[in-house]
């Protein structure tokens, strides 16, 4: 029995033959071209399906369902995708129209919560049933499971804890707030805060790790310049921690979860943010004398993690 997993991104669809044991045992990927028309999406979706399933030497009948992890939030009621900024999506009767495409079951599920049921069911969750996953990229994405069930809400939005506010009036967010988590800990947040940090500092070693350019200034960049013992780049990330860790306790402090998991392309950095991190949660969080205490670990599929945890759902 296989089921297949699509991640739908802004940029790329990628799709992924799930086997009984979660591996991926084919792939497909296309362009998604956003923003066009969901028709147009959807066939690539189609696209991606079939290129997964001829890697996989497999036929659609050998699929049970296609499962669809995409940005913005989804009506489990309707199998609408009722609102995403990024691919401009308004009420989308997506459900419907992929199953016409496809011929098999179909389910949809907001895709910060795919990557959250992947890791929790086959990546570092270890089958816990109170887990959270938190992506650092260019917004901070977040799934929460609780009680082994996804965190949605009463109108499909929960779980989006990059929006909430550790500065009040702080920097303008493009939900429309201000001092929102992601505007601090996001790998863009990182890299803008590098880049000012740059501006005011001419002799750190920030601008020979990015060869003088500042369009070449990405996390590796950074890190990289840390590992050289720039003392500017030491204040960044310190500082940069200290905004990942803020958010990180909040959510400790609410949820109490036995996992906390960070991934995104900054999670390669390994025990080198997971260290200072938890330190400051350990000493801040409310729960700090309990006996039971949240783990926080690294991502463990990367973006595999979307693809199986869409794999997985059902309805």
């Amino acid at each position: 029995m296989y089921r297949i997993g699509v991640d739908l991104g802004g940029t790329n669809i990628a799709s992924g033959v799930v086997n009984e044991q979660n591996e991926i045992i084919g792939r497909g990927k296309v362009k998604t071209r956003a923003p066009r028309p969901a028709p147009e999406i959807f066939d690539s979706i189609r696209e991606s399906v079939a290129l997964a399933v001829a890697d996989a030497g497999i036929s659609m009948d050998d699929v049970v369902s296609v499962g669809i992890g995409t940005p913005g939030s989804v009506n489990k009621d309707t199998g609408e995708i009722e609102f995403s900024n990024n691919l401009q999506f308004n009420n989308v009767p997506a459900k419907e129209m992929l199953e016409a495409r496809l011929h098999k079951p179909v389910y949809l599920e907001n895709d910060a919560n795919c990557a959250a049921l992947g890791e929790q069911v086959a990546g570092c969750g270890n089958g816990v049933s109170d887990f959270v996953a938190v992506t650092l990229g260019t917004g901070v994405g977040s799934g929460i499971i609780i009680g082994g069930k996804i965190i949605r809400g009463h109108n499909f939005c929960g779980g989006e804890m990059g929006h909430m506010v550790i500065n009040v009036d702080g920097i303008q967010c493009n939900c429309g707030r201000k001092g929102c988590w992601e505007k601090y800990a996001s790998a863009t947040a990182l890299v803008s805060q590098a880049i000012e940090a740059m501006q005011a500092n001419k002799a750190s070693l920030l601008w020979q790790t990015c060869e003088g350019d500042l369009n070449k200034v990405e996390g590796k960049t950074i890190f990289d310049a840390l590992d050289l013992g720039d003392a500017t780049a030491k204040e960044v990330v310190d500082r940069y921690l200290y905004y990942v860790s803020v958010g990180i306790t909040n959510i400790v402090n609410a949820l109490q979860p036995e996992i906390i998991c960070v991934g995104g392309g900054i999670s390669g950095q390994g025990e080198k943010i997971l260290r200072p991190i938890r330190a400051y949660v350990n000493a801040e969080h409310y729960s700090i004398h309990s006996k039971k205490q949240t783990q926080i670990l690294p991502a463990a599929l990367g973006n595999d993690a979307g693809i199986i945890g869409a794999a997985l759902l059902d309805e």
